[in-house]
């Protein structure tokens, strides 16, 4: 099993604590970094401790959550070494890791039905890095990182 971080924002705080109960009960380690209420904080606090545990290797893995996802994401990507793809679909998310080899996965409470959310995360868990021609290109966008 994997060490997951988790982080979210305000808007993204009941999805990011969903999931962190679903990645318990798969059996993997996770780290919740924040944050801990629904009270108004700012995603890029969180995506960037995510990106940094990550990058790190205090976790395997990262799941960020904010309203639409892409502002966590933006700032996931900043962390050098950090893949994080927005995602809203199953699909989007075994392809964010078979083609991208996606680190960090990161979805929008205000745009994805938990349900869905839930089935895209164990799929991007589930799935695995395809290589191949997908090699040049990760290693191109890890190189754009620093």
């Amino acid at each position: 099993m994997s060490r997951i971080a988790v982080g979210s924002d305000h808007a993204g705080f009941a999805l990011k604590q969903q999931l962190a109960d679903v990645l318990r009960d798969l059996g993997h380690e996770v780290s919740d970094l924040g944050a801990h209420s629904a009270d108004r904080v700012d995603y890029p606090d969180f995506g960037e401790a995510v990106g940094r545990a990550v990058a790190g290797g205090d976790a395997d893995l990262g799941v960020c959550v904010c309203g639409s996802g892409l502002g966590i994401a933006m700032a996931a990507n900043k962390v050098s070494g950090i893949r994080a793809a927005p995602v809203h679909d199953v699909v989007s998310a075994q392809l964010a890791r078979q083609h991208n080899d996606a680190n960090v996965l990161c979805l929008g409470e205000r745009l994805i039905d938990p349900e869905v959310a839930v089935r895209a995360v164990t799929a991007w868990l589930d799935a695995e890095f395809e290589g191949g021609r997908h090699v040049g290109r990760v290693a191109k966008l890890d190189a754009l990182g620093g």
